[in-house]
Order: C-alpha cells, then structure tokens, then sequence
C-alpha cells in the first residue's frame, strides 16, 4: 500500500509536466519576408461588385431591360385569309317579273283553256275536267300522277272530300289570281297561275301577300318561306292553248 502511493503522480504536477514538454518540443518555423510584390497579389477584401455580371452580360441585360415590352397585335377584323368561298354573299339581285291581269291580252288559245276550265270547276262535278286533261303524250301532268294512271281518279285522290269538289275549289281560286308568261322564248314557254309561282317571296308586297294569303294560311307562308318557293298549286297553259300542268309542291 505505500508504494503504490510513492508511485502514484499528483493530477497538478502531471499536467504541469505534460505542458512543459509541448512548449519544449514544439519546432519555431519562421515565416519567411514577404517582398513588395507577394504584397500586391495578396487578395485583398471582396469588392461590393464581385457578385455582379460580366461587363457583356451586364451590357445585354441592360439592353433587355430598356426594350420596349412588346405586346402581340389583336387578329385583324377582317382576315384576308379567307377564301371568296367563305366570304358573305351578296344579296341577291331580283329580276323584275311582269304579273299579268288582263286576260283579254293573252293569246286566244290560252284565254279559251282558262275558260273551259274555270266553267268546269265551277259545275262542282270533276269529271268535266276529263276532257281538257289530255290523253297520250299531251295529257295534261297532275301531282302523283304516272302515265298510266287516270288523272281524274288522282285529282279525287288529292281531295279531302271523295267527290274532289275541293280540289276544284283550289283550282278557280288558282285561275283567279294574276299569272305570268314563264320560260319565254323556250319549248317550256307557258302562261302560269298564280303569279306567285314564278316570283320569290321575300320580294312579294303587301298587297301581293294578301292575294296569297287567299289561297294559303299563315302556317303554309311560314312553310312555304322555309322552302324557299311557293309550293301549293299551280296552273300552266301552253301558248297554242294546252293544259300543261296541274301541279302542287316545288
């Protein structure tokens, strides 16, 4: 126990000792003198400026900076791009169409027919019509009807009693109305009733729609405008006095 305690070192002179030897053992290494020119490269303190960019990219950002903020144009109004297809169409130009009244002015072939027929409507018996009809490649065309079927019969047919007292009802207030001289100068040429039938209808006057409205309701003008045409029953007479047709529809 004693001589454990003569070897043991106190903790203050061990560390005294400890120290002693660092400072006795550390090697002096002199810095050699700097010359005046070693003083020159020595980085100095960081300038204000380093963080900025290039002299040539400053340049250009201060060139992008004063440009003007260019603002995209609106589409024109009118793009030239389109094609004349495309274009609004002009209004259409209406031909002038003569309506006549006078029957004493027509030829007298056609005068004759209209007659026959105006007297054989008015006797409310269909079967007068037979004979102004036509037979073969003269008779006289009838809505539905094919060449070898009686146009008598399709006349009853068309009618909305059996007796086809209305389908002559249609027919004198057709003959009634004014009527015009269509197709002139061709093999088509004839004088048609009503005068409707070769006129548009957005070009019809006041007085002009109430002579139509006479054989039409208001419902059938609307169907009718939607169409495009008129397209109730219409009569045709050739000029040397043929009954060329008794047709409803386009």
């Amino acid at each position: 126990m004693r001589r454990n305690l003569a070897n043991r070192v106190s903790p203050v002179r061990l560390a005294t000792l400890l120290l002693a030897g660092v400072t006795a053992y550390t090697p002096i290494i002199a810095s050699p003198a700097l010359a005046l020119s070693e003083f020159q490269r020595v980085p100095g303190p960081i300038a204000s400026d380093q963080n900025t960019a290039p002299a040539g990219q400053a340049e250009e950002v201060e060139q992008d900076e004063r440009a003007p903020l260019e603002i995209p144009m609106p589409d024109p109004l009118v793009d030239k791009a389109v094609s004349k297809d495309d274009e609004i169409e002009a209004p259409q130009v209406v031909e002038p169409v003569e309506v006549l009244t006078d029957v004493s002015t027509i030829p007298a072939p056609v005068a004759r027919m209209r007659e026959l027929i105006v007297e054989a409507a008015a006797s409310g018996d269909i079967e007068r019509l037979r004979p102004l009809l036509g037979k073969g490649p003269t008779q006289t065309q009838v809505t539905g009807v094919n060449s070898d079927e009686d146009p008598v019969t399709t006349l009853k047919g068309l009618s909305g009693d059996q007796d086809g007292v209305e389908i002559l009802a249609i027919l004198l207030d057709v003959l009634s109305t004014g009527f015009v001289l269509a197709d002139k100068g061709t093999p088509e040429e004839a004088y048609v009733w009503p005068y409707f039938a070769e006129k548009p209808l957005f070009s019809l006057t006041a007085p002009e729609k109430v002579d139509l409205f006479r054989l039409v309701t208001a419902g059938d003008f609307a169907e009718m405008e939607e169409f495009g045409s008129y397209n109730f029953y219409r009569v045709g007479i050739t000029p040397d006095g043929r009954w060329k047709f008794f047709v409803a529809g386009d």
